[in-house]
C-alpha cells in the first residue's frame, strides 16, 4: 500500500524541485557500526548473522520515514513498510539477484529469507527480482573492510531506492556500511537517524 505526498506542502519541497533534477541525484556515506551484540546472540542461537543484520537494517530503514520515499512520474509515494532486494553470494563466486519482504519480528523474517537464499544460490544467471520500488537494494562485500564505495547505475533507469552495502567483519566485531540515498527524498539529518536506529537495533542484539 501507498500513499501520495503533498509535495506542494512538504517543508522539503524546494529541496525536492532542485535535486530531482540532477543527473546523480543520489549521495552517500559510509559509517562504522558495532555487531558485537548482534553477532553473539546470532552464534549463540545457531543464526544467520547475514540475516541478522539485514533483518536490523531494514527494521531501521521502516522506522525512518523518508527511506520509504520513492519518485514515479514526479510524484512522491509513501509507502507503508520497504522489504529487502539483497544479493546473494553463490558457490561458484557469482551473485544473483533476492527478493525477502519485510517482517518485524525476526523469526518470521529468517523463515522466509532462507527460503530466498536457497532458491538464488540453486539458480543461474542474473535475473532481476520482481520487487517493485518499495525496497532497499542491499549488497555485501564480506571480504573488504571499505572506507567509501560507488555504485553501478544506469542514468537512463529512474531510480530512487536506497542503496545500503555491508562490508567485512573486523575481528573486534565492528562493520562498515555504505547508505546511498536519493537526496530529492532526504538529507544527511535522515540518514544519521537511520543510522542511529541502525545502531540501537544492533545493539539489542
Amino acid at each position: 500500500m501507498k500513499q501520495k505526498l503533498d509535495i506542494e506542502n512538504w517543508p522539503r519541497r524546494d529541496h525536492f524541485n532542485f535535486f530531482s533534477q540532477f543527473e546523480e541525484p543520489f549521495f552517500g556515506v559510509c559509517v562504522e557500526v558495532d555487531c558485537s551484540k548482534a553477532y553473539e546472540n546470532a552464534h549463540l542461537n545457531g543464526q544467520s548473522f547475514f540475516l541478522k543484520y539485514l533483518h536490523a537494517s531494514l527494521v531501521a530503514a521502516n522506522r525512518i520515514e523518508p527511506f520509504k520515499y520513492r519518485i514515479s512520474d514526479d510524484e512522491v509515494w509513501v509507502y507503508d513498510q520497504v522489504n529487502a532486494s539483497p544479493t546473494i553470494n553463490r558457490h561458484d563466486s557469482t551473485f544473483g539477484f533476492a527478493y525477502m519482504d519485510y517482517f518485524e519480528d525476526f523469526e518470521e523474517f529468517n523463515a522466509a529469507a532462507q527460503v530466498e537464499i536457497e532458491r538464488v544460490q540453486n539458480s543461474t544467471g542474473l535475473v532481476p527480482a520482481g520487487s517493485g520500488q518499495n525496497v532497499i537494494h542491499y549488497s555485501s562485500l564480506p571480504w573488504l573492510n571499505f572506507t567509501a564505495i560507488s555504485h553501478a547505475r544506469s542514468f537512463s533507469f529512474k531510480d530512487s531506492c536506497p542503496k545500503v552495502s555491508f562490508g567485512k567483519l573486523s575481528e573486534n566485531k565492528r562493520m562498515s556500511v555504505s547508505v546511498h540515498v536519493h537526496h530529492a527524498l532526504m538529507d544527511g539529518f535522515h540518514v544519521g537517524q537511520f543510522v542511529e536506529a541502525f545502531q540501537e537495533i544492533l545493539n539489542a542484539g
